[in-house]
């Protein structure tokens, strides 16, 4: 009875979830490749979208994303309520998947967004009847290809239904709520994925740029994760909500593994490296400043005043200088025979 007990304090604290909805959404990296490719082969300088079919598992609400494919859209910008969407590619594609993998399933569809739409809606209800053998209903997954984006570049939502009051008359309106959307891989696709990175170079971008880069993109996630917990740990001080055990265990163990800083021999070693480095930095700031006076003097001699080469002097033919050193001969013999007579 006691371990029994223990289980129900845990999933009491945890928000209440309905049967058959979606608790949280796991993209793999392949449809991200595989959208991003999709996308550069259709609508790559437009300013147009592309959309497909997700493909995975669902357990216990908890949506799997392992597997894509493009589907044939178009969409009027002037008129938003018209697009079309083959339905009947989508039956056939699903049906050639299914032969090569049994349990792979439409769990929603994907658009490169980059954000909701009204057709997006619309396309739900299209989808929707590919996923009657499933009790959670398809999810919407808005993947943005925009290189420049530091954070997870995928968006995840669920269509939900709220009642409302119009005129007297009661009214069921729907619209799209987030779901927690995070990135998971088997290991063999982490190998790929390293593989395909490894391979990647832009000749633009120097190493010291692009690890420079990353640092600051990783502090930022870093920041946007504790403004997180703060707001957190401030809500459940006030009472708003309730204190989850994973949470706060999960913080406490953060906190744990933080470094003593007030130690003295870390003080000191870091006083040491800080002005090694500074050291360093102000020795290379030097030398080149040295180089770059260096040039302009090259440049000053080469070039002069006003800006313009200076022409050397043509050489003097062979002739020429032997008949110098021919005459310079004669004068020298000349000053020795006066002075061997005075």
């Amino acid at each position: 009875m006691a371990v029994g007990e223990a289980d129900e304090s845990p999933s009491e604290l945890a928000p209440k979830v309905k049967i058959g909805e979606a608790v949280d959404v796991t993209m793999h990296p392949l449809v991200l490749l595989s959208a991003a490719d999709h996308y550069h082969r259709v609508a790559k300088g437009t300013r147009k979208r592309v959309v497909g079919v997700l493909l995975g598992q669902v357990i216990k609400g908890k949506v799997d994303c392992s597997n894509s494919f493009a589907v044939p859209f178009e969409e009027d910008s002037r008129n938003p309520a018209v697009f079309y969407l083959d339905h009947n590619y989508v039956e056939n594609m699903l049906r050639m998947f299914r032969k090569i993998n049994t349990k792979e399933r439409i769990v929603g569809f994907y658009s490169t967004g980059p954000s909701i739409r009204p057709n997006d809606l619309r396309i739900y209800d299209v989808i929707q009847p590919f996923t009657k053998d499933s009790m959670t209903p398809p999810v919407f997954c808005i993947i943005d290809i925009r290189p420049d984006r530091p954070d997870l570049p995928v968006t995840a939502y669920k269509v939900i239904e709220e009642v409302t009051r119009k005129d007297g008359q009661m009214k069921v309106e729907r619209s799209f709520a987030h779901v927690p959307c995070q990135m998971g891989a088997v290991e063999a696709e982490e190998i790929g994925v390293e593989h395909l990175l490894r391979d990647i170079n832009d000749p633009t971008v120097s190493t010291v740029a692009s690890l420079i880069k990353g640092k600051i993109s990783g502090l930022s996630t870093l920041t946007e994760k504790l403004v997180e917990a703060k707001d957190y740990l401030e809500a459940v001080g006030r009472g708003d909500l309730k204190a989850h055990p994973e949470i706060i265990d999960n913080l406490q163990t953060i906190i744990n593994l933080l470094p003593n800083l007030n130690q003295e021999d870390l003080v000191r070693s870091m006083i040491v490296k800080t002005n090694d480095m500074l050291a360093a930095i102000y020795l290379a700031s030097i030398i080149r400043t040295v180089i770059a006076l260096h040039d302009l003097i090259n440049n000053k001699i080469r070039y002069g005043e006003d800006g313009t080469e200076k022409q050397e002097l043509p050489a003097k033919p062979e002739e020429e200088k032997k008949e110098e050193t021919a005459k310079a001969g004669e004068e020298g013999d000349k000053k020795k025979d006066k002075d061997t007579k005075s």
